[in-house]
This record gives structure tokens, sequence and C-alpha cells, in this order.
């Protein structure tokens, strides 16, 4: 057993570890978000909004994976890219060290996983600071997220279905089936879980939101090694109950190579769609060659000969008829300057709060004793 010496040694380098801002996040082309709310989910948040941006233009919310910053993930993904063509706005809110030491956003924990609590409640702070501040429509806001970030989206999703005109889940996990961390492992490696028939039930259960849905985009890996391929099909069984669509697809076509389907609702709107990416590992697909590249390769950002950010933007209706920068101008980007036209916005704030607010500290010590091998 290691000496309490040795503890406070650990505990303290782990402290070192964790600053108030990480400096990484902040390099690049996103501003800060400040003064967003009450923050009980104790996130950070960064923005980008193009010069070719009009008045009522859509938001576009992105989740990164763990181990990931805000920055780096608009970097592999390329979305601040195709912001300046088409002119919409972004937000990307951020996990904290403080919060998980593999910067996962905690889709796992009671507390972060619920409407009017913790990250949820933090992220539609930042999406209502947005709408005031940069005058977007705040019936066309959407969101998508990559691993923990992908299961992050499907909270938002179900919590919050009436913020979201659409979402896409990237390598992601189905709403509602993990209750800690044990249970969270066994979803990735695609074991227990509810059947199918249960999967919508807690979606319509999450809030008293009675429909209209967001129409759902799904993107996976053949070859996942991280989130079993299983979770896929069950956010597609969880999303097609909510939607109450069959179980076979209107339409089955491939797009830029891999398979695609897509389910239409009675009036004839594509509600859902689903890409499986063949061969392809843990990570978001890109196509960073020839005329529409967009992003960069790197860690769990694959290239795949196929743009899931143009794809997914593309489905949800934001690339018709947008605006573009000269080229020069697009790469040089752009710095968000704060509105001062701000319009109080109405959000259920007076909720539970997640235990980041109520113990940051003990939260940090709890997760620096995981972390050195001294809790489970």
């Amino acid at each position: 057993m290691r000496s309490l010496s040795n503890t406070i040694g650990r505990l303290a380098a782990l402290r070192s570890q964790l600053p108030g801002q990480d400096a990484a996040a902040a390099a690049g082309r996103l501003s800060e978000l400040l003064d967003f709310g009450s923050n009980p989910g104790a996130l950070g948040a960064w923005c980008y909004v193009p010069e070719t941006m009009r008045s009522g233009a859509p938001l576009v919310v992105v989740l990164h994976g763990c181990t990931q910053s805000a920055a780096a993930y608009d970097r592999g993904a390329g979305w601040s890219q195709l912001a300046d063509q088409y002119g919409f706005a972004l937000l990307f809110p951020e996990q904290r060290r403080a919060n998980n030491m593999n910067l996962c956003f905690n889709w796992y924990e009671s507390a972060d996983g619920q409407r009017g609590a913790g990250e949820p409640l933090s992220i539609v702070q930042m999406i209502a600071a947005m709408v005031d501040r940069h005058d977007v429509d705040p019936a066309r806001v959407y969101i998508n997220g990559l691993s923990a970030g992908g299961a992050m989206t499907s909270i938002m999703l179900a919590t919050y279905p009436e913020t979201f005109a659409g979402g896409a889940i990237i390598a992601g996990l189905p709403f509602g089936t993990a209750n800690g961390v044990p249970q969270a492992f066994d979803r990735m490696r695609g074991h227990g879980g509810p059947e199918d028939a249960a999967l919508g039930a807690l979606v319509r259960a999450a809030s008293s939101h009675p429909g209209p849905w967001p129409s759902i985009s799904i993107w996976h890996g053949g070859a996942d090694p991280i989130v079993d391929s299983s979770n896929a099909d069950a956010v597609l069984a969880q999303w097609r109950s909510v939607h109450g669509v069959p179980a076979s697809p209107n339409r089955s076509d491939r797009v830029d190579g891999h398979p695609h389907r897509v389910w239409l609702d009675a009036a004839g709107n594509a509600v859902i769609e689903d890409y499986r990416i063949g061969g392809m590992a843990h990570g978001t697909p890109l196509s960073t060659r020839g005329e529409d590249a967009y992003g960069t390769p790197g860690p769990h950002m694959l290239e795949a000969a196929i743009s899931s950010t143009r794809h997914i933007a593309n489905f949800w209706g934001l690339l018709e008829g947008g605006a573009q920068l000269p080229a020069a101008e697009r790469q040089a980007g752009t710095k968000v300057t704060r509105s001062e036209r701000v319009q109080p916005v109405a959000i259920d704030d007076h909720k539970p709060v997640s235990a980041h607010a109520r113990g940051g500290a003990g939260r940090i010590i709890e997760d620096a004793l995981r972390a050195a091998g001294l809790m489970r």
C-alpha cells in the first residue's frame, strides 16, 4: 500500500496539471464565451461567428471527444472552415480536467445526464447566450459530437429536444443506458443495456416535450475497437421509436462509397440517416483531399474519403445559399466580438445542480485518487 506522503505527492502533482484554463484550447480560431449563466457543470465555452454570418443564421453546437479540446476538434473536423463558407455560428462546449481527467463529458454520471442540472444545463445556458448576443435563429440550433461528446449529444437531444432542430451522433451511445463507470464500459463494449423496445421510452420520459423531435444523423466506424457498433444500432432503434418510423429505411444508397440509409416521416421529411464507415476505427470521418476537403487528420480524426462535417451540415440544410468570403479571408478567419444587444432567455435554472457545483475540490480529489489507482 502506498504511504500517505506518497499519496499527497501524487495529489499535488495532479493538481498542478489542472489549469483553470487550458492554454492549448485558446489557440486557433475560437473565442472564449464568458458569463453565460450559473454553469453548474463547470464547463468551458468557445465560439466562432464568421464574417459571412447574417442575422437569424443557424447555430451548430460541437462536442469534442475524450482527450480533445474544442480548438483541436475544430481543426480536425473543419467546422469553422465550413461556417466561413456558409455563414452559420458555432458553439464549442469544452470539458475541464477538474471535472474529468481525460476531458470526457460525463455522460455516464446521473447528475450530468438529466434536464436542469450539470453539464446539460451548462450547455443550454451557452446556447441561450449565443442566441442573445449573436442573433442566431433559436429554431435552427443543431448539435453533434464524437464519442463521449456523441453520448452527451444523445443526452442533450433527449433532455432538451425542444432546443434542437437536429443532432448528429458520431461513435457515440444512446441516451439513458449507463449509470456509473462499470456500466459505461459494458455499454461501450456492447454488453447489456435495455432492449430496443425500451430505448424510445427513455427519451420520451426525459422531458415533457410532446414533439416534434429533432432529426438524427448517426455515424459509426465498422472497425471501432472502443465503442462497439452495436451502440449505433441502439441509437438508431431509440430514435426510430421516438419518430415512429419502421425498421426498414425508405432509402438505401451509397455516399462517397459508404452505405447510407434514410428514414422519412409521414410527411416525407428525412428524420433519421445512418452511415456506417467500413474499416474505420474510433473517430470522426474526414475527407481532407480534393476540392471539398475539410479538417485535418489526427488522433480520432480519421481520413475516410467522406466528410462527416459537410454531410451532417447538408442533412440539416445548412449548405443552401451560403455566402462565401474570398479564399484568403476564409483562411485568415475571424474572432468573435460580443454584441451589445442582450435579451433575457428563460431557462429552468432552479433545478438540482451537479456534483461539480456542490463540491469542485472534492471532485478533483476523487478524480486524482482514481487516476493514482487509489480509488475505483
